[in-house]
């Protein structure tokens, strides 16, 4: 199987941190934004769900894989568990702090119901885009520090300790589906790939907005008060989904490879800055 890019010293390391343990949920976490909490808050009520669903699209074709693959396999699936089990804390001190996010999860296991029809190929390619979506969200997180920087300290921690781990992660996706399509042809695999893609983005953008926006009616934020305030904090400033449009389209590319940017100095900073306290 072609690596295309992963790079060889790549290791994958679970890190067991737990976040938030016994505080109070605070309704406007992000300083006291509706807006910025709303965002993440949505983004959160994704992941339980979301990354079970890519443990198992990507463990369906652990079998028969090399055995380096098989490992990185294995630390993903450890990773995501652990992601899952945060977020699962996360959103229960948003349901403290007064939101409801029934409808959010409702609409997430709907979407993944549609998903699970079709053959496990389908699946990975899915989760494929998915992984990058968060590792290119996750790349932006870890490389402007003033989107977090208004969030208090859990919170803060918790993001930027599952962006580290998005972006160690972020080629086991893709070369589990090089290896389970290593018989297609080039250009069909290409074909797949960017249709699942566009269909992928086009849900994303518009589950994540509907979201922000129940969860905004429930702070009385509603009409075009809302989506004004909502689109501004996505597209402007700060600006995170205009912030990582090329990266997205770079998954078009020819001979594209999550790891063609090597951003684990990110990594590396992020950790460094946890460990030492230098967020606060």
């Amino acid at each position: 199987m072609a690596r295309s890019g992963t790079p060889a010293d790549l290791t994958i390391t679970p890190r067991d941190r737990r976040f938030g343990r016994g505080l109070a949920g605070q309704r406007w976490w992000m300083g006291g934004d509706p807006i910025g909490t709303a965002f993440y808050n949505a983004l959160s009520a994704t992941f339980p769900k979301g990354e079970a669903f890519f443990v198992e699209s990507v463990r369906q074709f652990r079998d028969g894989a090399p055995p380096r693959l098989a490992a990185e396999i294995k630390a993903f699936v450890t990773q995501e568990v652990m992601h899952s089990r945060e977020h699962i804390q996360f959103n229960k001190r948003a349901l403290e702090a007064g939101y409801d996010l029934s409808s959010l999860e409702a609409r997430v296991e709907w979407r993944l119901s549609i998903t699970r029809a079709r053959p496990p190929i389908v699946n990975l390619a899915a989760t494929m885009c998915l992984e990058h979506f968060t590792a290119i969200l996750a790349h932006e997180l870890l490389k402007d520090s003033r989107h977090l920087e208004r969030a208090d300290a859990e919170s803060a921690a918790l993001w930027r300790w599952h962006a580290i781990e998005e972006i160690e992660h972020k080629g086991v996706a893709y070369d589990t589906w090089l290896h389970a399509t290593r018989g297609w042809p080039r250009g069909k695999r290409w074909k797949v790939k960017a249709k699942v893609m566009l269909f992928v983005t086009r849900n994303f953008v518009v589950d994540r907005s509907l979201g922000t926006l129940e969860l905004l009616r429930q702070d009385g934020i509603t009409g075009p008060r809302a989506w004004s305030r909502m689109l501004w904090f996505a597209w402007i400033r700060p600006g995170m989904l205009r912030k990582i449009l090329g990266a997205w389209v770079a998954f078009f590319l020819p001979g594209f490879h999550p790891w063609k940017q090597d951003d684990r100095h990110l990594i590396a900073a992020a950790e460094q800055k946890l460990t030492t306290g230098a967020y606060a």
